[in-house]
């Protein structure tokens, strides 16, 4: 499949071979929540997703760790295709591919303790004994910056620092390879944000993980990423290395969302001139034809309402889904 190739050394771990997700919400009415994406997650990579609330970023994270089956498409670990419909296939994935949840308040159970909500999946994946997942319980409570002592304890005794260190515990627990960070940080206080941000640095780098890094934050998804995806309304609209995206943003959308990141200076902040986009976010049910980014965009043409974009290559591994971009670039 015609995807990303940053280097033909790197060795692909996920690959989504055209995946679309769409949710039936009434007679004859389809949500359209994530629309034809394909794409390549290498092997020791942290892949940032960034774009507008709803525009399919989590839909897209719970599809590649199996929560959710594509209604159309095929998603492939290691080459070989997952078929989430058999019960074995979705066992075996589990195992590899784990995710860290936005809230930490609410996804873990009030009435499980510390110890147990972490070794859960150790016990469905029948990994070590009694003593063995107890030992294991420890040694991620050490690793993710909390005390063994802290494994008896109840969620509603931590706080939401805390919590979200357990649930990455839990995700490190039975040694996955691949992990879905759905928006980990967003429920937390700024000034731990960048704790668990550095935490998972760290257990990236000692772990040889690889993550899928969902965010609003556009300046915390440049500092983890290697490379960022954009979406907009279900749709794939640029991709790239995160300094190349950061340097040459070329979509209309990925140079909006951009310019309206905050400067930390106030001076300057007051003479930034922002492209303001106008219109609404059109309803992902039943979407019309043409590019889903026509309604907004500024630079829109003829062609944009009628027929849609397809990613393409225009600078190297630089992926752009806009007629106008591709047509400078030619």
């Amino acid at each position: 499949m015609d995807t990303v190739n940053a280097s033909e050394k790197q060795e692909k771990l996920i690959t989504l071979d055209h995946i679309s997700k769409y949710f039936y919400v009434g007679k004859k009415q389809t949500l359209v929540a994530v629309n034809d994406i394909s794409l390549d997650i290498y092997k020791g990579e942290t892949l940032g997703i960034v774009g507008e609330s709803g525009c399919g970023k989590s839909t897209l994270g719970r599809v590649v760790v199996g929560i959710y089956r594509p209604t159309k498409g095929r998603l492939l670990y290691r080459g070989k295709e997952v078929n989430l419909k058999h019960t074995r296939d979705r066992y075996n994935y589990s195992e590899k591919v784990q995710i860290i949840f936005q809230d930490p308040y609410a996804s873990l159970d009030p009435r499980m303790t510390v110890g147990t909500i972490i070794s859960e999946g150790m016990e469905i994946h029948k990994m070590y004994n009694r003593e063995g997942r107890q030992k294991r319980v420890y040694e991620l409570l050490e690793m993710v910056g909390l005390n063994r002592e802290h494994a008896n304890r109840f969620p509603h005794e931590f706080s939401g620092g805390q919590r979200q260190r357990i649930g990455i515990a839990r995700a490190l627990a039975i040694n996955p390879e691949f992990i879905v960070c759905d928006e980990p940080i967003s429920a937390l206080d700024v000034s731990i944000q960048s704790q668990i941000i550095n935490l998972l640095k760290d257990l990236q780098k000692k772990l040889h993980l690889t993550y899928m890094f969902i965010a609003h934050d556009l300046n915390i998804v440049k500092y983890i990423s290697d490379r960022i995806a954009v979406m907009y309304l279900g749709n794939l609209v640029e991709l790239a290395e995160s300094d190349e995206l950061y340097a040459h943003t070329l979509h209309p959308y990925s140079q909006a969302l951009l310019e309206a990141v905050p400067i930390p200076d106030p001076k300057k902040e007051a003479v930034k001139k922002r492209k303001i986009l106008t219109g609404d976010v059109p309803s992902p049910i039943n979407p019309k034809p043409g590019c889903p980014f026509a309604g907004r965009c500024p630079l829109v043409q003829d062609i944009c309402r009628t027929k849609s974009p397809v990613l393409q290559e225009v600078r190297p591994n630089h992926f752009v889904s806009c007629h106008l971009v591709q047509k400078q670039q030619e």
